[in-house]
């Protein structure tokens, strides 16, 4: 009998499943139906970890919020966060088991350290937070980001395939969004009104669906001309390209485009080599020039009285319209709002994720707007400096400004170390998505949803593992030796 039921468990396992779904179902419940997906999901994910978290950025594009589709509320995009919280106990779980699931370089890292203070004060804002439960959500939610895309993502990339594959698997499903929004634009004409909601349901508005197009528009022009890729991988670059081209200009996103003129102009500091004094000195002159003339320039954005429309030429011109544009006014609106929440709460702000419920009271009657809203319907700061500067007081803003600031220090160090190749070029890809996101943090913020915190923390995690991978001392033996041999 032992031996019967050791060699034909599995199939009597089946058996009595079949039957006692086909009992329950009869009884209307159905619940049992998704034991075989999560134990297919359960065993891939310990079995397979590497694919899960590749899938995750596959799917990351095509995920849709509950919330979105009115189901009591739930604001969990799915698959991808559900999949993110069972890899976030799983790998704390390991942690605490094994202890050295992460390089321990990775640990001392500053864009570590600076992700990790960032972690502490917001588990701190928690406390004196005027809603405790959502600010608890909105750590949690930060905690799978950051611990799937980040921590587990730096042991994906050891294997230097996988940084490829990171990006050409969000891509695959990007392309997928990309065209079903431009056949969707298409029946309206590309006209700018639909433009706000034809990638729905795949993204809540046409504002992060242009973040995200620009996220990756440096490495698809990377791609055309990536070393080791075949003709045809360049091939399927060209259009990946084209296509994402098409699909920003068509989003009328002019936050979007902001970013990708700044991109462009950092990626020319970088090719220059300009240093970093010569930066600062024309960044300080400006200021200066800009302060002086501050009246001048404030009298000529509000004469401009053009709003954004299907030209696109005016809907350039419409980015300066702060007399007409309700779009830009809400903006400053809102940034208001959250200038006068820091007044009230200067140290902890008040609590993270809570400002979308708490600023109504704090707009001014000059500042408010057409769309303005007392219901938190349209949500956020617009501001990734802001929004932290409101939800978790200065503390939280100057610990924003350190993670960027973090970050783009070791990217242009890594950079102009690096020799020319692959890794060079995917280093710059990835560093020049962030920048994007980086000018386009002034304008909105999208942190807190999965679409965008994918390639955030995945692109930041690339950076990382590659500086760890080329530190500066080797870089500088290795072209120490290189002069040595040339001078023989």
């Amino acid at each position: 009998m032992v031996r019967v039921l050791r060699n034909w468990w599995i199939p009597l396992a089946c058996v009595a499943f079949i039957l006692l779904n086909a009992a329950l179902i009869t009884r209307d419940i159905y619940w049992l139906n998704v034991l075989p997906a999560a134990l297919l999901i359960g065993w891939a994910v310990i079995a397979a970890t590497d694919k899960v978290l590749l899938f995750i950025v596959f799917a990351t594009p095509l995920s849709i919020n509950l919330e979105q589709l009115d189901l009591g509320g739930i604001g969990v995009a799915v698959p991808t966060e559900p999949l993110m919280v069972v890899l976030m106990l799983l790998f704390v779980l390991k942690l605490a088991l094994e202890g050295k699931v992460i390089d321990h370089r990775v640990w001392r890292h500053p864009v570590t350290l600076a992700i990790l203070a960032q972690l502490l004060w917001m588990a701190v804002c928690v406390v004196p937070s005027s809603m405790v439960l959502v600010s608890v959500k909105y750590l949690a939610a930060r905690l799978w980001f950051v611990c799937t895309m980040y921590f587990m993502a730096t042991r994906l990339f050891r294997d230097p395939r996988n940084m490829h594959r990171f990006f050409w698997c969000y891509l695959a499903g990007l392309a997928i969004v990309v065209g079903y929004t431009l056949v969707h634009h298409a029946q309206f004409h590309f006209e700018e009104d639909p433009a706000h909601w034809v990638m729905s349901p795949f993204f809540k508005d046409h504002t992060s669906y242009g973040a995200i197009l620009a996220f990756f528009l440096p490495f698809t022009a990377a791609a055309v001309t990536m070393p080791g890729y075949s003709r045809t991988r360049r091939g399927v670059a060209v259009f990946l390209l084209l296509l994402l081209l098409t699909g920003i200009l068509f989003s009328y996103t002019r936050a979007a485009w902001v970013g990708l003129a700044g991109a462009g102009a950092v990626f020319m500091v970088m090719r220059l080599r300009i240093p970093a004094w010569a930066i600062g000195v024309v960044a300080l002159g400006a200021g200066m020039v800009a302060y002086a003339n501050m009246d001048r320039i404030t009298i000529a954005m509000e004469r401009n009285r053009t709003d954004s429309n299907d030209d696109l030429a005016k809907h350039v011109s419409s980015i300066s319209n702060i007399r007409s544009d309700a779009s830009n006014l809400e903006r400053i609106n809102r940034w208001n709002s959250a200038l006068a929440m820091f007044n009230e709460r200067p140290v902890t702000g008040w609590g993270p994720g809570t400002y979308m419920f708490q600023y109504a009271p704090f707009q001014a009657a000059r500042d408010r707007t057409v769309i303005s809203t007392n219901f938190g319907l349209n949500g956020n700061s617009h501001s990734e400096y802001l929004g932290p500067l409101a939800e978790q007081g200065l503390p939280g803003m100057l610990l924003v400004l350190v993670l960027v600031g973090t970050i783009t220090w070791t990217a242009v160090r890594l950079w102009s170390r690096l020799p020319p190749g692959g890794e060079r070029m995917l280093a710059g890809a990835a560093f020049l998505g962030l920048v994007t996101y980086f000018i386009h943090g002034f304008l909105n913020n999208y942190l807190d949803l999965d679409k965008a915190s994918v390639p955030f923390w995945g692109f930041t995690a690339l950076l990382v593992v590659l500086d760890l991978k080329h530190p500066a001392a080797s870089a500088q033996r290795k072209r120490q030796e290189s002069t040595a041999i040339s001078s023989k």
